[in-house]
């Protein structure tokens, strides 16, 4: 846990470069070093009695006692977390053990037994578990909503709401939502606003920015960016800084060095790998979009907010400057035996859940866990993440797998 440093006009990939490491303060070592341990030793008994005293913020504990016992943060996770305070622009970041408590840990820390969360319905599908399961039993009264509200998500509002949840692109199926406008209306009367920012990172939408309170990411997919390494990451503003911290020492949900070393390390190479991500996801999706339109094909929609021809196309233009190497595709009036040929045909494109790694994935969606009603798809969704492989490769799996649905239909 840390504070934040500033960026400078620094590029994006200078800053992955560089931020989160001194090396002169660990003898010219390039890259933070491993601190494993509990135990910190102090000098006096003086010296341990002024570290009772928790401070959220770094500098304050830095002139006493840097560190404490390892829940409270070590060189490892304090260099990671300074790294995303400069990308978010946050006061400060907690590591947790995985995306999902990144996304527990917030809730927990702003809602009450009585309290109301208002949390859009093409959320992650854990975060629904969640809410339905643990926050209800609290207590809490969870109330999902459509995500193309707006401003108008005002009128959901009511004297014990307390957060507004939002993910943006909603996930698999990519609504956006009007990120800006929601939060003007949730901060006007005091509400307290998350986003599940994992699709986009802090590389192509900064939710600070855009009067966002809390940043939800899972540092799983993109920042470690090699399928080894599970943990979450949640930046806040200086008003919601304590709070999360606090919560975070409470619980003891704290991210261990190793896999805060692992996405240290891969945070140096995100921005070139998104790149890629983006530049090859781009091609195919357009490439299916063309092939929808032909006559015998069983390609409907394709699902990616940087379409011209999808329906959140002009928020993601207005707010977003790139895009993620994760999209849907509906297999047009299609099957679930056909949704099925066409994943067991693929060669390169691996059955799995995750993304954001450097292999390519895919998944047959689930959408009956939603409870607003909604769009309807027209067939079978399937969802592809986009690796680092060549894009010739993965255009030919696809056409095996198209081919495979065709002739299950």
């Amino acid at each position: 846990m840390a504070g934040g440093e500033k960026s400078g006009k620094r590029g994006i990939n200078t800053q992955l470069a560089h931020s989160g490491n001194d090396p002169h303060a660990y003898f010219g070592w390039v890259n933070p070093p491993v601190v494993h341990g509990s135990t910190v030793l102090f000098p006096d008994a003086a010296t341990m009695k002024a570290t009772q005293v928790r401070d959220p913020d770094a500098a304050a504990r830095s002139r006493i006692q840097p560190y404490t016992y390892a829940t409270y943060g070590s060189p490892t996770t304090d260099a990671l977390c300074e790294a995303v305070n400069a990308l978010e622009g946050s006061a400060g970041t907690i590591l947790v053990p995985s995306g999902l408590a990144a996304v527990t840990v917030p809730l927990l820390a702003f809602l009450t037994a009585g309290d109301h969360v208002l949390i859009v319905d093409t959320v992650y599908y854990p975060t629904r578990r969640f809410a339905d399961t643990i926050l209800s039993r609290m207590g809490v009264e969870v109330e999902y909503f459509a995500p193309d509200l707006g401003a108008d998500i005002a009128t959901l509002f009511r004297d014990e709401t307390r957060v507004l949840f939002m993910e943006a692109p909603g996930s698999n199926t990519f609504e956006m939502q009007d990120v800006p406008a929601m939060t003007a209306a949730a901060k006007a009367v005091g509400i307290v606003t998350m986003i599940d920012n994992t699709w986009a990172t802090p590389l192509f939408f900064k939710p600070l920015d855009h009067g966002v309170d809390i940043s939800i990411h899972a540092a799983t997919k993109y920042p470690g960016g090699h399928s080894d390494v599970l943990m979450g990451m949640v930046s806040a503003n200086q008003e919601s800084w304590a709070t999360l911290y606090n919560t975070q020492v409470a619980l003891g949900t704290c991210g261990a060095p190793d896999d805060a070393y692992l996405v240290l390390r891969g945070l140096r190479t995100m921005g070139i790998r998104l790149e890629r991500h983006q530049t090859t996801a781009r091609a195919l999706a357009r490439w299916l979009e063309e092939a929808a339109k032909e006559p015998d094909s069983i390609v409907g929609d394709v699902l990616y907010p940087p379409l011209e021809s999808f329906p959140g196309h002009e928020i993601w233009k207005r707010d977003f400057s790139g895009a993620a190497g994760l999209f849907s595709f509906v297999i047009k009036d299609g099957t679930e035996a056909q949704a099925h040929a066409f994943l067991d045909a693929l060669e390169i494109f691996g059955l799995g859940y995750s993304w954001g790694g450097y292999e390519s994935l895919v998944t047959h969606v689930y959408l009956k866990d939603r409870t607003v009603p909604g769009r309807d798809y027209g067939g079978e969704v399937v969802r592809l993440q986009i690796g680092l492989e060549d894009e010739a490769d993965l255009k030919a799996d696809i056409e095996r797998g198209l081919a495979a649905a065709k002739a299950a239909g």
